[in-house]
């Protein structure tokens, strides 16, 4: 009965959209009526308002974070934080309180895989930077760190159910990513710094 809780709970703290909080705060736009439509920190960095970005960046990555962590805190069955963690990335991605449409999970991802091991989000945010920098292209830069996120679980020898969330994570990532796919691959993708 207690694991249900938590991990209700984890995709309930999903479900909370930090980037719809957050614009509304400053007094933006609804992140989801303008540009990609994608309630994430890079759409509301397309505000012009970088703190709104950043503190939307933080938020979506400490929901991901926390509730695994606790987890891990207070001794839980790996199989059970593996669930809240899987739960956690669904709430943000299928959210219950803005009917079950919701963001892409790049952030609150990186906080999941945070509270697996430092090392590895450290591994997955440099490999986004690295792509970021030499394209300016968000969308590419989150699908080659999903790309290689399990790669480097793998390669840290992480446990194998670790490893195995870290495989699903990426694969819901690429997934929601796949308007943008078609995009790059048609050319039309948005970049920053480039015409659309």
């Amino acid at each position: 009965m207690n694991t249900a809780v938590f991990i209700i709970l984890a995709y309930l703290l999903g479900s909370v959209s930090f980037g719809i909080l957050v614009s509304r705060a400053f007094g933006l736009p609804d992140p989801r009526t303008v540009g990609s439509g994608n309630p994430g920190a890079t759409n509301v960095l397309r505000s012009g308002k970088k703190l709104a970005a950043l503190l939307t960046l933080l938020g979506d990555a400490a929901k991901g974070w926390l509730p695994v962590w606790l987890a891990q805190v207070y001794g839980l069955e790996i199989g059970v934080v593996c669930w809240i963690a899987l739960a956690v990335f669904l709430g943000h991605l299928y959210p219950v309180f803005y009917r079950f449409k919701g963001g892409k999970g790049v952030a609150t991802a990186l906080g999941v895989l945070l509270a697996f091991s430092p090392l590895l989000a450290g591994l997955t945010l440099l490999s986004w930077i690295v792509i970021f920098a030499l394209t300016r292209f968000s969308s590419l830069a989150a699908l080659t760190a999903a790309v290689l996120a399990p790669g480097f679980a793998w390669w840290l020898l992480l446990p194998i159910q670790y490893i195995l969330v870290v495989f699903v994570l990426s694969l819901l990532l690429i997934w929601r990513h796949r308007g943008n796919i078609r995009k790059l691959l048609d050319g039309t993708e948005s970049g920053f710094g480039k015409k659309s």
